[in-house]
């Protein structure tokens, strides 16, 4: 049963997993928010482990960082485990003045300059939706627990350092962008290719417009809201 990039074998992952980028994330959220967590993968430090939440049995499993990252790993997870729905927790910079460093903001969908789902089955869209029923379970328990949830279009970059161009930043303002990350339109470029389920819930880690930014550890233990949602939200789909 174990791929190239993980060690875990049949059963050990759930239905459901959560998808940090990082690795330390992945491993604090099932210290604590899980009970009896089990490690299932140390391949590469890409950390994975299954327990339960509140009984019902939840996995959590960095994705690293970038498309091409997240793109192996979530589709081993659909295609060789069985795995149906994965919800991307991750970090994101903001582009718009009301979007403040420690929001919480859902995908409505995903814009990306990448030619990774053109590469993957020919698709020629520059824009992703994420899965309806459960991106709406997300909304629908951030009201049920009064977190205040932003949502709409995000950025998913190949590109951290790039130079300053009017070409990058015309496709950024054309697709009303409101933050930028690296790897939803991946993980939602699978999820249609495999008809399995996929949405991302990020907290805004920095400000692009402020100039404000969170620290490492901030980034890899405080964002617990964002946690919190997915894994309420992991009990009812």
């Amino acid at each position: 049963m174990p791929t190239p990039h993980n060690a875990a074998k049949e059963g050990d992952i759930a239905k459901t997993v959560l998808m940090p980028g990082d690795p330390l994330r992945a491993k604090f959220i099932a210290e604590n928010f899980l009970e009896n967590p089990v490690c299932f993968n140390t391949v590469r430090n890409m950390l994975g482990f299954t327990g339960t939440y509140k009984g019902k049995k939840v996995s959590v499993m960095a994705s690293g960082m970038g498309q091409p990252s997240i793109g192996i790993y979530s589709y081993e997870l659909y295609k060789f485990y069985g795995v149906e729905n994965i919800i991307r927790i991750g970090s994101a910079g903001s582009y718009k003045e009301d979007l403040n460093i420690f929001d919480v903001f859902v995908a409505d969908d995903a814009y990306s300059e990448s030619t990774f789902a053109k590469t993957l089955d020919g698709s020629t869209e520059s824009i992703l939706q994420p899965s309806k029923k459960l991106t709406d379970a997300i909304k629908e328990t951030a009201g049920k627990l009064g977190i205040k949830i932003y949502s709409g279009r995000v950025h998913s970059s190949d590109i951290f350092y790039h130079k300053e161009s009017s070409d990058y930043k015309s496709g950024i303002e054309s697709n009303d962008c409101d933050c930028v990350e690296m790897e939803s339109f991946a993980l939602f470029a699978n999820a249609r290719a495999l008809k399995k389920n996929a949405a991302c819930i990020l907290t805004i880690s920095d400000s692009l417009v402020k100039h404000e930014e969170t620290t490492a550890e901030q980034r890899q233990t405080a964002f617990t809201q964002m946690m919190q949602l997915a894994l309420e939200t992991a009990l009812v789909v």
